[in-house]
């Protein structure tokens, strides 16, 4: 087993209203500041909150939501620019994944003269640093637990993963209210993406007991968001629930690692900008399949931990059983059953497949697969 190293950071703040201490928490790295948010969260006012209680500590800041083209390197680049020329101190990112990735990439470059592209190309940086707090308005945050940055080549559409500083993110201040903007689509397709990112940690080969813990417990809690709680004693609201399970879960795979239905979703939204949380969702019921040829034992226990499966059914009777109810699942929410719901062709997928082949989380996953077998197991969701 590979040796455990367990660092304490960032600090996580996990609650109802935790947003309205953003400032006193802010001020601890800072007291100017560049605020990325999502635009469509202007519909919520969020963004207005957000300024008034960096107004009300007197904490210099400006709003940067040019974001509607996804975290792509030209958007991080025209952000970096004017983070610079602003001299700031930290970076605070609100929203889901764009925001967290492009706010993150400005923090981990903040410092370097060379070209950003330089960085995009394979380079690490040089120089430390500036404070980074994440707020996420949804609840999975794969990669703020990580040294790594998904983002977009704006050149060519290919997924990049850019390495980054170890300890980039401070604070990760996390309010379960700011999910009650979820339309009830969204939280079923994120649901079913966190518990796509618990089984491929589960399964990883670089799965441990620390992330296997948080797997487990993240699961626990999970099913009771998605299906009911087995007792009336646990009354914990639904959203406080999936804000819990997508953090454990999301520090599960920070320490163990995303698998390829994941790497896939990405992949595939570099490209053409579909929806990661609804591709990982199609997904996974046949990377279940794919893994019950090696890791039955382990699929076996995702799907007891969850009371998917009642807990006399056993071994291949219980991986059948697991994936039939994610497909139930997927067609209650009226969610698309294969990739071609997506009005993809094979050629175009493709090259997602291409892309994602070069991503070193290939290496992680729980079996070795060429582009080769990539590209076979995309034909079987297809």
């Amino acid at each position: 087993m590979a040796d455990f190293i367990f660092r304490i950071t960032p600090n996580i703040v996990l609650g109802s209203y935790t947003l309205s201490r953003l400032g006193q928490q802010a001020l601890e790295f800072g007291s100017r500041y560049m605020v990325i948010i999502d635009p469509l969260l202007n519909e919520v006012k969020l963004q207005d909150k957000i300024v008034q209680n960096l107004n009300d500590r007197k904490i210099e800041h400006f709003v940067f939501n040019e974001i509607t083209e996804g975290s792509n390197t030209k958007t991080i680049q025209r952000a970096l620019m004017l983070a610079k020329e602003s001299h700031i101190h930290g970076i605070i990112c609100v929203g889901g994944s764009k925001a967290m990735n492009i706010g993150r990439a400005v923090a981990a470059f903040y410092n370097e003269v060379h070209d950003f592209y330089t960085f995009v190309d394979g380079a690490m940086p040089t120089t430390s640093s500036i404070p980074c707090i994440c707020v996420p308005t949804t609840f999975r945050t794969p990669f703020v637990f990580t040294n790594e940055i998904p983002v977009t080549d704006s050149r060519n559409h290919q997924l990049r993963v850019l390495k980054v500083q170890n300890n980039l993110t401070k604070l990760v201040l996390v309010d379960s209210n700011l999910m009650l903007s979820l339309t009830e689509n969204q939280k079923s397709t994120i649901a079913i993406e966190v518990m796509n990112m618990a089984v491929e940690a589960y399964l990883s080969q670089k799965a441990n007991f620390f992330s296997d813990m948080f797997v487990e417990k993240g699961l626990e809690l999970l099913s009771y968001a998605m299906y009911g709680s087995p007792s009336l004693e646990i009354t914990t609201p639904e959203e406080v629930l999936l804000a819990q399970a997508g953090i454990m879960i999301s520090i599960a795979t920070a320490s163990s690692s995303l698998g390829l239905s994941s790497l896939l979703a990405m992949g595939i939204n570099s490209r053409y900008r579909l929806n990661k949380s609804l591709v990982s969702s199609i997904l996974l019921s046949y990377s279940v399949e794919d893994a019950a040829q090696f890791k039955s034992a382990r699929i076996e226990k995702c799907a007891h931990v969850m009371r998917i499966v009642p807990a006399e059914v056993k071994g291949p009777d219980a991986v059948k059983a697991f994936v039939d109810a994610i497909r139930q699942k997927i067609a209650m929410e009226n969610l698309p059953a294969r990739l071609k719901d997506l009005q993809l062709t094979i050629e175009q997928l493709s090259l997602a497949v291409e892309d994602v082949g070069q991503i070193d989380i290939v290496n992680k996953l729980p079996r070795s697969m060429t582009t080769d077998d990539i590209f076979d197991f995309i034909k079987l969701a297809y």
